[in-house]
This record gives C-alpha cells, structure tokens and sequence, in this order.
C-alpha cells in the first residue's frame, strides 16, 4: 500500500497531525518531527522518514530534533528506533535531540537513547575453541550422571529399608516393553550376528581343515562378548531412548516438580524401577541371545562346511564353559544399570520444550553407547589380568 493509499484511508477533513522537514547543518542533517507522531499515522511516518534518509551514506551524521514533538505513542517510537538501528548498520551516526521531558523518557524506554553500534560479523569458532567448549561439556555431563548415579545408590538403599515406598506397581508393564517386546529384535540381531561370525571364518578354517572349530569361534565370541553387548545396544536404542523421552517430557511439562510437591522421590518412584526392569530383562534376553547366536553359527556350519548338528553342539560344549556364559550375563546387569542410569538422568535434566527432549533423548543414546564400549573394554582388560 502506498502513501496516497494510506491517506485516502484517514476520514475525509482530517488534517495529518504530524509534520516532517529536513534542515540541513554543515556537518550534519536535522529530521525535524513535530505534531502528534501517533500509530495510526506510522505507516505515513515510516516512509517519509525513510525517503529523507534514504541518500544517506556512511559515515554521515543526522540527528532527529524531538523538540517539537507534542506527543508519541509506543508503537510510533518503536519505528523510529528501529529506523535508527537501521542507519547504525549502515554507517551513518543518528541521535534523537531536544526531546522533552515525556518524550525522552519514551525514547529511554525504547533504547533510544543508547548509542546504536554497527553490527559486527561474529567470527566461526576456531577448532580449538570447539574442542575445549566440547571437552568442558563432557566433563560437565560426566558430573552429573556420576552425581545422579549416587542419588540413586541412596535412594536404592531407602527402598531396601522401606520397600513399601516403591513403585512396584510400574515394574512389570516396564519389564514388558523392554523385555518381552524387545524379543523379536534381539532374537534376529543375535543370529545375523552368529551367522555372519561364522561365514567370516569359516574361510581361514577352510584352509587348515578345521572346520569343527567355528563352532569354538562362535560359541565364546557370542557368550563372553558380542551377545551381552548387542542385546546391549538394541536396549539402549529402544529402552533407554524411551527412558529418556518419557522423562523428559515429564520434565518439561513440570511432572516431576509435582511429584516433588506432593512429597514423592522422583528417583525413587521413577528411576529405581526401571533400572530394576532392565536390570531383571537383560540378562534373560543375553541368554536368549547367545543361544541365537549360536543356532546362527550351526546354520553356517551345517550349510557351509559339512558339519552335523550332533558335532557343532559336542564342540560347542567342549569350548564354552559355564563361566563364559556367566561373565556374559555379569555384563549384561552392569549394561542394564548404565543404560537406564544415563538414559533417566538425561531425561530429568531435560529443559527448553520438544526441542529440548528430542536433543537430550540423543544424547542418551550416545552417551550410553559410549559408556557400554568402555564397560566392555573394562571387562575384557579385568578378565584378561586375572586369567578368568
């Protein structure tokens, strides 16, 4: 809409109540306003304004004279400013001058009044810059998991002297959605991952004519590592995301402030039973893994390199001992606690809407990936020393 379009919108016989002029200085230009500069009028005000500072260059100076003014509103004062933000950006120096009593205390209101500086290009953060910012973040996280790891040993240790505080009534529909609906992915993931273990070697067994020992290969990389830590991982995408999600939302929405309000311990009537959940599903479905993991491998052998069934399971039984099986499943209790550990306290620290919860469900996720590679390798190192 133009200025005459905006005119043939005020009521017929209704003079304009604000004038503009330019007076030109030696060093620098007047835009003087006088009359009622009011909102209704700011579209009119906003492009004469504009048009008369518009040939203005950098390092050019204008000041606006508010002497005259005999009344402004907000909205109009807004414009102005901004129309001086504006001139700031470009170069050019623009002050509002001899503006009364009202008036400056409207143009202090707006930051009329404050010196309008150019704006200056921020500069991309230098790789060093990240790597600390980045380093200072994780140890920053790694306080707070740690921290939250403590609350929840105490407020374990409170449920064992007062059982009755908890919330069993949520153990078994967790037990459910982490244990029993997560069957069919595990049972899947664990067989690929023997069958492929299997096809890998049995090529180099080819060559020595021993191929009974892929079910040696098989049986103690599925039980001692790859089974507790796959079913591991599948958890902590599908529980531990859900974890984090659930709290999260929770947190934002203010759920948990309110069970703090009526006197419940969020981490004992939130955290204590999942943790329990999965501490409970994890080692059932690590078994269930490595017998998959296994059946995979049978499948290569019988296929691929001539064995029996009766043969690959006697050689299996030779190679995999009743501890192998057990240290697996030790794993699996400490994979269990890290997983729903890390996942609810990202999930209670979560701030900031959807936005927040889809950001903080990621970092679980990482994060406890992270945490159950070092577990393992701790593991394997402990084992390793001390012969088991």
């Amino acid at each position: 809409m133009t200025a005459a379009d905006r005119r043939s919108h005020r009521p017929s016989g209704q003079p304009r109540l604000s004038l503009i002029e330019v007076f030109p200085q030696p060093d620098r230009q007047q835009l003087s306003l006088s009359g009622k500069l009011i909102f209704a009028e700011a579209g009119e005000i906003w492009t004469d304004v504009s048009a008369r500072i518009a040939t203005l260059e950098k390092g050019d100076r204008i000041d606006f004279d508010m002497s005259r003014v005999d009344a402004i509103d907000g909205g109009t004062m807004a414009l102005l400013v901004h129309l001086r933000s504006e001139l700031a950006a470009r170069g050019v120096r623009a002050e509002f001058a001899g503006a009364g009593a009202d008036v400056q205390a409207l143009i202090h209101l707006y930051r009329g009044d404050i010196r309008a500086s150019r704006r200056v290009r921020q500069r991309a953060e230098s790789t060093f810059s990240q790597l600390g910012r980045s380093t200072i973040h994780f140890f920053h996280e790694l306080r707070g998991i740690l921290g939250f790891l403590g609350n929840s040993v105490l407020a374990a240790v409170g449920l064992l002297r007062e059982p009755k505080t908890g919330n069993w009534k949520q153990l078994a529909p967790t037990m459910e959605r982490a244990g029993a609906d997560a069957v069919p992915i595990v049972v899947l993931i664990n067989f690929l991952v023997g069958f492929v273990m299997a096809f890998q070697g049995a090529t180099q067994l080819k060559q020595f004519g021993a191929n009974v020992y892929v079910a040696d290969l098989v049986g103690l990389s599925v039980t001692r590592e790859l089974g507790p830590l796959m079913t591991a991982i599948i958890l902590c995408g599908r529980s531990g995301a859900a974890f984090a999600a659930e709290l999260g939302s929770m947190s934002v929405s203010e759920e948990i402030d309110a069970l703090r309000t009526m006197g419940f311990g969020p981490i004992r009537y939130l955290v204590l039973p999942r943790t329990l959940a999965l501490m409970l599903v994890l080692p059932l479905l690590t078994l269930l893994g490595d017998l998959v993991g296994i059946i995979g491998g049978l499948v290569v052998g019988v296929t691929s390199l001539g064995l029996t069934v009766g043969g690959y399971l006697s050689e299996t039984q030779k190679a995999v001992s009743m501890w192998d099986v057990f240290s697996g499943l030790i794993k699996s209790v400490i994979f269990a606690i890290a997983i729903s550990v890390i996942a609810c306290q990202q999930g209670m620290a979560t701030t900031g809407g959807a936005e927040g919860v889809g950001r903080r469900t990621t970092a679980s996720v990482v994060s406890t990936l992270f945490a159950l590679i070092i577990i393992d390798a701790g593991f394997t190192v402990f084992f390793h020393a001390f012969h088991l």
